[in-house]
């Protein structure tokens, strides 16, 4: 998500550009105290271009839809013990630098000790890059693709291309995407509305609250829950901890989890999931089941269900799978432990329970059979009902 060294030279390029060049249609306030900081507010209206690109070292709000022209406000703030000494700050530091022109508006604020806080709004914003190193960034109405660089914050609606975010720390909000997403926090909550295309959403500790995917999904936190409500593709979820809860998707779902449940109420493609300390509930699966958890409980309600060839395995914990009178499946349960024979308990008098050495193992058909379904506990009880 870093610049390339091609971008980099291109802002160098625009600020040799902009010292050159007069601002259209500026103004500019004078020193204005505001407790132990100085300021001086920079406004202008400017044509517009295809592109916006804006350095800021503060806060960012981008706002396209507007009625009116191109206009940008832009206050820059600097420490200082009196009105002289901020005048010295302001005469060594760089003054805000402008361009447009050749496709491009570009607002480059000074760096160093001065803070910058800018605000665009416009009838119409082609595509934008921002780069802030202090301070959130808050941008709407993008006709076309957005990529953001940033510490702090980030709100982002209604982009019409693609969108590539990415903070060092702070919580991210989007509405909506029309292209794809690709957004990361170093540490923060990620919340989603809607995005068109492919998602890809990373936090190295937070929750992720994806709402309706129009493509694929990838989502992965270090530490936290992820809740996906609706996907068009495959869904691929990881987390260190927390609770992983997809309602519906499309294509198949994969989840891995460290520390915490798994709840997957509908998947066309199947479902792959591993768990190392939770239970995982799953139901609506087309396609093949292949589901184990280390430690914890295991529940298959196979109503709605048109499952491949599966297996479900637990080291520790009950499996309950829950089978309607429409679904045809192949049993083969087996249960290390056999100090009882109720350690699988079955509603179909099809299934044959026996034991086999060490182990208990029951095997048949359930509703004229159909695809195998392996079943394998180390502890605890299995248990093959029949869904009312």
């Amino acid at each position: 998500m870093l610049r390339t060294a091609y971008s980099r030279v291109h802002f160098a390029t625009l600020l040799i550009a902009a010292v050159l060049l007069p601002l259209p249609g500026s103004g500019q306030q004078d020193l204005k105290r505001e407790g132990n900081t100085w300021s001086r507010t920079y406004t202008g209206s400017l044509a517009p271009q295809a592109r916006l690109e804006v350095d800021s070292h503060g806060p960012v709000m981008l706002e396209g839809g507007s009625s009116g022209a191109f206009t940008y406000t832009v206050k820059l703030s600097v420490m200082a013990q009196n009105e002289a000494e901020a005048r010295r700050l302001f005469d060594r530091l760089a003054a805000l630098h402008v361009l447009s022109e050749r496709g491009v508006t570009a607002l480059i604020a000074p760096s160093g000790r001065v803070l910058s806080t800018v605000t665009v709004k416009a009838p119409h914003l082609g595509s934008a890059f921002v780069r802030t190193t202090e301070g959130g960034i808050d941008a709407r109405e993008i006709d076309g693709n957005l990529e953001v660089q940033a510490v702090g914050e980030l709100k982002v609606d209604r982009v019409g291309g693609d969108c590539n975010l990415f903070t060092a720390g702070g919580d991210i909000t989007i509405g909506e995407i029309s292209g794809n997403l690709h957004c990361t926090t170093r540490a923060g909550r990620i919340a989603v509305k809607s995005v068109k295309g492919e998602a890809v959403m990373v936090t190295d500790g937070g929750d992720i609250e994806a709402g309706h995917m129009g493509g694929s999904v990838m989502a992965h936190t270090a530490g936290g829950s992820v809740h996906v409500a609706t996907a068009v593709g495959t869904v691929n979820l990881t987390t260190g901890g927390g609770e992983l809860q997809v309602d519906k998707a499309s294509g198949q779902v994969i989840a891995r989890n460290m520390l915490g449940p798994v709840t997957i109420s509908g998947a066309a493609g199947g479902v792959q999931c591993e768990n190392a300390s939770g239970g995982i509930r799953v139901s609506n699966i087309t396609g093949p089941m292949h589901i184990s958890t280390a430690m914890g409980s295991i529940l298959a309600n196979l109503a709605g269900s048109r499952i491949a060839d599966s297996l479900l395995a637990t080291a520790n914990g009950d499996i309950t799978v829950m089978i309607p009178s429409n679904v045809g499946v192949t049993i083969r349960a087996q249960n290390e432990m056999s100090d009882t024979m109720r350690r699988i308990v079955s509603d179909f008098p099809t299934i044959k329970l026996e034991r086999q050495a060490s182990r208990l193992v029951a095997m048949g058909p359930v509703n004229g059979g159909g695809p195998l379904l392996q079943i394998a506990a180390m502890s605890g009880t299995i248990y093959i009902r029949r869904q009312r």
